[in-house]
């Protein structure tokens, strides 16, 4: 990845995204299992932008979180995981509708199954208190793709056209 001004302005922007969206969350029962609403915010950018400054963003994001207090060990945990599985199904199938519905959810299973590992606790209640956000990221993926598309593309002009 070349590193130039422009290319870290948007890493950080995609950074500061990642994170407001990712304080917000789906409460569950079991402290860390919350689920965070930037998933389907984290496929788009993968898809859009590249798995190496989507996991370079989300690294950024999380470690801001954690040093904001939001997000623990567990939390940095599971989203690490996701942004691996979920980036990587992107990176390595592209981006088509079915690939970018399904690599929320498969993501998000993969990182409850990683943390029913490190917790002890069964996966399948997990991934069930999870069913609400993987619905949600299916459904709302493919929207955030083409805003983000569009934003990209429009790059460096204006979004708004006048006509006099």
């Amino acid at each position: 990845m070349k590193t130039n001004v422009y290319t870290i302005t948007e890493v950080s922007l995609l950074a500061a995204m990642i994170a407001i969206i990712g304080s917000l969350k789906i409460p569950a029962g079991f402290p860390g299992s919350d689920f965070q609403l930037s998933a389907p915010l984290a496929v788009a950018i993968a898809a859009v932008f590249g798995f190496w400054r989507y996991m370079t963003a989300g690294i950024i994001a999380s470690l801001l979180l954690m040093l904001l207090g939001i997000h623990n060990l567990l939390h940095v945990e599971i989203s690490m995981v996701f942004r691996i599985v979920a980036g990587g199904i992107v990176a390595l199938l592209g981006h088509s509708l079915p690939i970018l519905v399904l690599a929320g959810p498969i993501g998000t299973a993969a990182a409850r199954w990683v943390l029913s590992i490190t917790v002890g606790l069964p996966f399948w209640p997990l991934v069930m208190q999870s069913l609400p956000g993987m619905i949600f990221t299916a459904v709302s993926v493919y929207p955030l793709y083409r805003m983000l598309r569009r934003v990209k593309k429009e790059r460096g002009g204006t979004l708004v056209r006048r006509n006099v």
